[in-house]
């Protein structure tokens, strides 16, 4: 520690240098971190869903529905415990500069099925009772302002013309994976509005055993094979999975994306070393000349690379880390619990010290090796 005050002296020598070599390798990690990180949501959101809940959609497209009488067969079918099903809106709010998922739902039957959903019991009743209210996720509050009890009017796309509802209740999800900025609402209310009763968008089952999911699914099935709306149901877990790879392979765009940013940055940190151990040749030398061995200079050279890469790590990856919890960050909805993980820092500083030996090697080795003679003669 007693050469520490060199090290620093030498990276002070050009305090401009230094400082955007930092904040190259502070903006390579920061980008790594949240481009890993939009994988690692899309993953946990393709793993999310409860092992006993299926989700029967209509076999041709999730687009076309399902008829609503379904439900007393569904709830008689082996396995099954509860029957809930729902309906995507698809309307737009305001001057829709931000969008949020709406769904007409079975009030009681959809809250029960996931428990998930925390909502106060006042809430929960209050808009049990009312056939034009609605809940929300707490996040919208702070979007747009609103309040409970307020009258929020909504431009249907799906289904023309102005909807207004009340909102009685402000949801809180147990689990981040679990979008904390939806709308809930009757789908009676729905059909009233729209006249097209006795048609849901998918249904979700409750089943009593977990190892059974794929008898069951398959029973539901075989049942309605030869109607005019025949299902395909599967695990939740499956259906979640599903819009995940409507993306593509994310994974790979994301890491390749990463990854060239990352060896970018380090082509600029050692080309910065690299300049800097140049000018420093005739120092070199005089350092040997009064007894710094091949080894010591080594040493200074990496631990200098060290504080570089190490100081740009913490930025980068620290930064990241704190950005987006500090914010709440989402992606307007569509990564939802977006959150850099443990795993996450873990590979960035892993790449933050392969980093640093790539860039520091070279340049260590060089002043280690330096002729003294050589040098000094060059300088002259």
């Amino acid at each position: 520690m007693k050469f520490f005050p060199l090290v620093l002296a030498n990276l002070g020598r050009h305090k401009r240098r230094t400082i955007l070599t930092i904040a190259s390798v502070a903006l390579a990690l920061f980008l790594f971190a949240s481009l890993r990180t939009v994988v690692t949501t899309l993953e946990r959101t393709a793993q999310f869903g409860s092992a006993r809940r299926l989700v029967a959609t209509n076999a041709t497209g999730l687009i076309l529905p399902l008829p609503l009488g379904y439900a007393n067969r569904l709830r008689v079918a082996d396995g099954v415990s509860a029957v809930s099903w729902a309906n995507w809106f698809g309307g737009k709010y305001g001057d829709n500069q931000r969008f949020f998922a709406q769904f007409a739902v079975d009030p009681a039957s959809y809250l029960a099925m996931y428990p998930e959903i925390v909502l106060p019991e006042d809430q929960k009743q209050a808009f049990l009772r009312e056939r034009s209210s609605a809940i929300i996720g707490r996040r919208l509050l702070d979007l747009f302002g609103w309040r409970l009890g307020q009258n929020v009017t909504l431009q249907g796309t799906i289904y023309p013309g102005d909807w207004t509802f009340t909102i009685r209740g402000v949801y809180t999800p147990s689990d981040p994976v679990i979008n904390d900025d939806m709308m809930l609402f009757h789908h009676e209310y729905l059909e009233e509005r729209t006249g097209r009763k006795g048609q849901v968008g998918w249904y979700v089952l409750e089943i009593d055993d977990a190892n059974k999911a794929a008898p069951v699914a398959k029973l539901i099935d075989d049942q309605f094979r030869n109607s005019s709306a025949p299902t395909k149901t599967g695990t939740e877990q499956a259906f979640n999975a599903s819009f995940a790879t409507m993306w593509g392979n994310v994974s790979l765009l994301m890491g390749t994306i990463g990854m060239a940013v990352v060896f970018a940055i380090l082509l600029v940190t050692a080309n910065a070393m690299m300049m800097s151990a140049r000018e420093r040749t005739g120092e070199v030398a005089v350092l040997k000349t009064i007894g710094f061995t091949d080894r010591r200079l080594f040493g200074l050279v990496m631990l200098e690379t060290g504080i570089i890469t190490l100081a740009g790590a913490a930025i980068g990856l620290g930064g990241a880390k704190l950005l987006y919890r500090a914010t709440n960050f989402n992606a307007a909805g569509f990564l939802p619990g977006f959150d850099v993980t443990s795993s996450t820092l873990l590979i960035g500083a892993a790449v933050a010290l392969l980093l640093m030996l790539a860039s520091g090697l070279v340049p260590a080795v060089r002043a280690a090796r330096l002729p003294v003679v050589q040098a000094l003669r060059r300088v002259e």
